[in-house]
């Protein structure tokens, strides 16, 4: 069994609640209530902004070749270039202006999933951010591919431009290339590379409660 196998492997339960969540069920039936949709579009934009790029940027930062690099600069150009536009779009129709966009405010899970992603990309190397990474990846072409596959079309354009954009071949080959890229070598602190594979899914998983459910600050 391949490391990166083994990663899901030992995670699996979880994996599962993941993938199958409410909020992903719903998005993919169409039920899904638009007032919990936009909370999680307005956390993930901010997430995008304040976690995720910088986890990409130092993995390229701390890539040991070019060709490593090129990968992932093309993937980071992929997102501003579509999935970024596609949020730009949306807020638009929501009627929120440049000023109310960059106003968003993390909420807690938001903020602490942000802070542990950017803390493994300083802290860590090249091996843990791309597990990190792989893990956030995984899991959300393993959900919309699942939905693809059982037809579901939800009949609202950004449940199914998020589906579409989740399922899509260049998220697949990057998946594939990640694995790829850890299971080359025998890791030589795979304890800690299960820990951040766990830590992410939690948050994952954390992140889809929030969005259902809301959360905010202390008053």
């Amino acid at each position: 069994m391949s490391f990166t196998s083994e990663l899901q492997r030992g995670v699996s339960p979880l994996w599962e609640k993941m993938v199958t969540h409410r909020f992903v069920e719903e998005l993919g039936d169409g039920t899904l209530p638009w007032e919990k949709f936009q909370r999680y579009f307005e956390q993930d934009y901010v997430f995008l902004r304040q976690g995720w790029i910088h986890m990409i940027s130092l993995a390229i930062a701390k890539s040991s070749d070019f060709a490593r690099a090129r990968v992932l600069t093309g993937f980071l150009h992929d997102v501003l270039d579509g999935e970024e536009g596609l949020f730009q779009r949306a807020f638009r129709e929501m009627g929120l202006s440049e000023e109310d966009v960059n106003r968003l405010e993390a909420l807690p899970t938001t903020d602490a999933f942000s802070s542990y992603l950017t803390n493994v990309a300083y802290q860590g190397g090249f091996r843990e951010i791309i597990t990190a990474f792989l893990c956030l990846e995984w899991t959300y072409l393993d959900w919309a591919q699942r939905l693809e596959a059982a037809g579901k079309r939800p009949g609202n354009e950004y449940y199914q431009g998020w589906i579409d954009v989740h399922a899509g071949a260049e998220l697949e080959g990057l998946v594939r290339w990640m694995r790829e890229t850890l299971d080359s070598e025998p890791p030589e602190d795979a304890d800690r590379l299960r820990g951040i594979f766990l830590d992410v899914l939690r948050y994952e998983y954390m992140f889809w409660e929030l969005a259902y459910d809301g959360e905010g600050w202390p008053a």
